[in-house]
């Protein structure tokens, strides 16, 4: 459900997007993503959900593995194709996560 972070710091990459009505392969695109993300380096985890918005936060253990992960060739790939078909408009914002707390219901 919640992305296992380790104790705090760590970092959050918050990327909000909002769709465009020309989706396809976007799924496939995404998935393949996920995918590589889960095996870069320094890669801790990830949440998501989408309605009018998306927002996903990927969770990393330096400001280097978020910069080597940017840079990644298949990613960059991505990024363009985001720009120039998936997406009418997204942010991406860099956060260092200094505190984190939470409830869970038992079961």
């Amino acid at each position: 459900m919640f992305a296992k972070t380790p104790d705090p710091p760590y970092y959050a990459v918050i990327f909000t997007s909002v769709k465009s009505s020309d989706d396809s392969g976007y799924p496939e695109m995404a998935e393949m993503m996920v995918k590589m993300a889960e095996q870069a380096e320094g890669f801790l985890g990830m949440e998501s959900a989408r309605d009018k918005i998306g927002i996903t936060v990927s969770y990393w253990d330096s400001p280097e593995a978020i910069r080597k992960w940017k840079m990644n060739t298949e990613h960059r790939a991505a990024q363009e194709m985001g720009k120039q078909r998936f997406y009418d408009a997204f942010k991406v914002r860099i956060c260092k996560v200094e505190r984190d707390y939470g409830f869970f219901r038992s079961a």
